[in-house]
């Protein structure tokens, strides 16, 4: 039987017996195994035969046979004309048989197809490139690593843009920066955070420059005392001066940032076919239109966003209960985006990709489809679980009177939350701990304050760091033997201490009075002090806050700090 006829007795297509061998990269027959032949036959095989020798028998041919049997056969060589024997009439030529026929038609096929998908998926590549809209702002990084941690300032905009909108929002606005969400991912990918920062959180506006559309920079001078929205929009204020925001009240960098605005939340939520939420009690909201039962609901679309929009008919009513709707609807969101049902469905993800493309804005150094699919992947690695959602503490504004408006950074609280995150800290439990090798640089004995010599640079931003450091230490701490020689050679990110190994216990002493983490201890050498005696190198870096400060970050959260996990559903109260 042939191989046509072979595959229809078998009820196989013919086209469905060319696979692809991974060990050649080339497309092969694989026939029915009843036939004798191995499953995945291998790649063919040059002819040995020398040059000029057409048709040979006996052990040649037999060999010949045997591989034949074995593998898919190459298109043959005529044979030369034989001479026709006397007395016998010429036979008719045979014709090709059905199998080289199959083979012709599928392989010709096959490879239209492939080229033609190739062709498709580049060109809607290249439409879906064309979907992303970037803007240039000062202070994003050029491009995205892989390898490191990264921050993401997620921005929703109040902006009435898109059809549908005219109900949301404040009307008129500029576009201010209505939803913050700072979203750290860690290094090892094991956790990440999303930090809300609060749209009425009352912060000093630091200066930014903002470019403008012949590429020249124009400075917009800060303004004090301000909502935290207005620090995109208002006086032509773009995402970077946001970034800038940032980074003053928290100390964290962004490193680049996404912009929605209302019709992201409609089209996202569509195309992953709705988001599941809960309310503790139904809703129906004469502002936002939103009508729920209680418990779950999926919504989408228009639904979607009067979920987001909605803060009458949660908790106090206000900003700070409706940050707490959006980290459940954004939970959700990410585990429908990477559930089974979204990531096999080809429908689902084009949709998805058709509305993340064209309902985000981003910077430049993110600004392509390979950058954003990065990106997505490194998110995906993290385990919903370790996706922890937080907003900064906060406190009401003494300033507002009886009438709460606004609210101001705690002071107490706020500063360890930011802490954990500018020094990759998960919020979850799920970091590994120290290696013990590392770990025992702070077990052992400590020599007394009072017999510390150190020599201390600055190798932070904090202009006069090691001068504080040292006015503490020596009237506060008691290491009388210390040192500042101003300013170290280089920028540190970390805050080193270098010794030789007849200096641990001193390392030890320091590292107590300091609160320095185990990693910062680099025992090796020292370094002779103005008096020619051995002095420890204490360089501090950018996790250097205040002298007196512990440099090491908190290893957990504030017990009353609420926070939640992706994984996990909380419904609105």
């Amino acid at each position: 039987m042939d191989a046509q006829g072979r595959g229809r007795a078998d009820n196989i297509d013919p086209a469905d017996q060319w696979v692809l061998n991974p060990n050649t990269g080339d497309y092969e027959l694989r026939l029915n195994p009843s036939s004798g032949q191995s499953a995945v036959p291998g790649p063919r095989r040059p002819s040995q035969r020398p040059t000029g020798q057409r048709g040979r028998t006996g052990q040649n041919d037999r060999t010949r046979e045997e591989q034949d049997s074995r593998e898919v056969p190459g298109q043959r060589r005529r044979r030369a004309p034989q001479p026709e024997p006397a007395g016998r009439r010429r036979s008719r030529p045979k014709k090709k048989s059905r199998a080289k026929k199959a083979l012709l038609w599928t392989g010709g096929t096959m490879a239209f197809v492939l080229v033609a998908a190739v062709g498709g998926a580049y060109l809607y590549l290249r439409h879906l490139d064309g979907n992303i809209n970037t803007t240039d702002v000062v202070g994003a990084k050029n491009g995205f690593s892989k390898d490191e941690a990264f921050n993401l300032l997620i921005i929703g905009t109040d902006k009435r843009t898109g059809k549908g909108n005219e109900g949301y929002g404040d009307k008129g606005s500029v576009g201010h920066a209505d939803t913050n969400i700072l979203l750290h991912v860690s290094k090892d990918r094991t956790n990440a955070t999303a930090l809300s920062i609060p749209r009425d959180l009352i912060v000093d506006i630091p200066a930014c420059q903002v470019r403008d559309k012949d590429g020249s920079l124009r400075t917009i001078d800060g303004t004090p005392d301000q909502r935290f929205n207005t620090s995109l929009g208002q006086d032509d204020r773009d995402p970077g001066c946001t970034m800038e925001t940032v980074k003053k009240v928290t100390g964290i960098t962004p490193d680049h940032f996404m912009m929605a605005d209302f019709n992201a939340v409609k089209t996202l939520s569509s195309a992953v076919g709705g988001v599941d939420v809960c309310v503790a009690k139904p809703v129906d909201d004469a502002e936002s239109h939103l009508k729920l039962p209680k418990g779950h609901s999926v919504v989408e679309g228009e639904q979607a966003l009067a979920f987001l929009r909605t803060r009458h008919s949660f908790g106090n009513q206000g900003d700070l209960d409706r940050i707490k709707v959006q980290q459940q609807f954004l939970g959700s969101l990410a585990r429908k985006m990477s559930s089974g049902d979204t990531l096999t469905s080809p429908t689902k993800l084009t949709s998805l990709a058709e509305a993340a493309t064209k309902a985000l804005t981003v910077d430049k150094g993110i600004g392509s489809l390979s950058h954003l699919k990065d990106i997505a992947l490194e998110l995906k690695k993290v385990p919903p679980k370790n996706i922890s959602f937080i907003t900064t503490p906060v406190i009401d504004n003494p300033a507002d009177g009886v009438v709460h408006k606004t609210v101001i950074v705690n002071p107490t609280l706020a500063p360890q939350v930011f802490s954990m995150i500018k020094n990759d800290v998960s919020l979850t439990e799920t970091k590994k701990k120290e290696k013990a090798a590392e770990a025992a640089k702070l077990k052992g004995p400590k020599s007394a304050a009072s017999d510390v010599r150190v020599d201390i640079y600055n190798g932070s931003e904090t202009v006069g760091a090691a001068q504080q450091t040292l006015t503490w230490l020596q009237n506060n701490e008691g290491v009388t033997k210390s040192t500042q020689l101003g300013n170290a050679p280089k920028k540190l990110s970390k805050t080193t201490l270098e010794y030789s190994p007849d200096q641990a216990d001193q390392a030890r002493r320091l590292a107590d009075i300091m609160g320095l983490p185990a990693s910062a201890l680099k025992p090796g050498k020292s370094e002779k002090n103005d008096q020619g005696l051995p002095a420890m190198i204490l360089t501090l870096g950018g996790d250097f806050q205040s002298a007196g400060t512990p440099i090491a970050a908190p290893s957990k959260a504030p017990d009353n700090v609420e926070k939640s996990t992706a994984d996990k559903t909380v419904c609105a109260k």
